[in-house]
């Protein structure tokens, strides 16, 4: 259950004076590094990424099991995720971002993929659009993921509103995120990797200091897993929870429309 009360809030990268800048900045950046993005994925994250992902789907295997089920897969980026829940699913999985670069690689990763499931037919249906202002109508999806983009956006609240009302009723919302561990040994180590070693890495490899140095400030500004759980109960969910793992340093969010 929620603990803790939650100010409206969005990402707010260093120079942004309004939401629209602040999205702006975000869809420059992304664009930037979409080339590198896969690679640095896995290699800052030292490759749990992957594990992160392929536990999400298990953690809705009850969803993607059912033929008749619509999944949207929101700020899906190259895709990860989608791909992930696909895997072993019977329901019908699309994918939305809002950057194109990211889309485009999405879209050649769908197409080398195997066909699988009961939809089967690649590539992915992937969609460009802000999601804040989504093009689908209302209660069109029995199940809508987001991993690690969320934070991302400009406005949280409009965010849950804006798929709060694409959910069907008893349609289920999943955000997988970065935290930031309690205080202690392994927090303090966390938190000097995360912001003094991965974004010199980040930006060497990706050639874009400004990044991977957004990424552990983003981190940062973001809300601790018991605020978002209580702005997700106030925007009208139902059943919220959060589970954090590998020591505290991503969570799970849930609720249900």
């Amino acid at each position: 259950m929620p603990d803790a009360t939650a100010p409206a809030k969005g990402t707010l990268p260093e120079g942004a004076r309004s939401e629209a800048d602040a999205s702006r900045q975000v869809r420059e950046m992304f664009t930037q590094i979409a080339p590198r993005y896969d690679l640095l994925n896995h290699l800052l994250s030292l490759q749990l990424d992957r594990l992160w992902r392929a536990r999400v789907a298990r953690r809705l295997r009850a969803i993607l099991s059912r033929p008749e089920a619509l999944v949207l897969d929101l700020c899906c980026g190259t895709g990860d995720l989608a791909f992930s829940l696909s895997r072993s699913a019977r329901a019908r999985i699309v994918g939305a971002d809002f950057s194109h670069a990211m889309l485009v690689r999405a879209l050649a990763k769908s197409r080398s993929l195997p066909t699988s499931g009961a939809h089967g037919a690649l590539p992915m249906p992937l969609f460009e659009a802000d999601a804040l202002n989504l093009p689908f109508a209302d209660a069109s999806f029995d199940l809508v993921t987001t991993a690690f983009g969320f934070r991302n956006l400009a406005n949280y609240e409009v965010g849950l509103r804006e798929i709060h009302r694409l959910l069907k009723p008893g349609g289920t919302l999943a955000i997988l995120e970065f935290t930031e561990p309690p205080t202690g040994l392994i927090g303090d180590l966390y938190r000097w990797y995360f912001r003094n070693v991965l974004p010199r890495i980040g930006a060497f490899l990706s050639g874009d200091n400004s990044a991977y140095n957004y990424l552990p400030a983003s981190v940062s500004r973001f809300y601790r897993p018991s605020e978002l759980a209580s702005l997700m109960s106030a925007v009208g969910y139902q059943s919220v929870d959060h589970s954090a793992w590998t020591l505290g340093t991503v969570a799970l969010h849930t609720g249900v429309k």
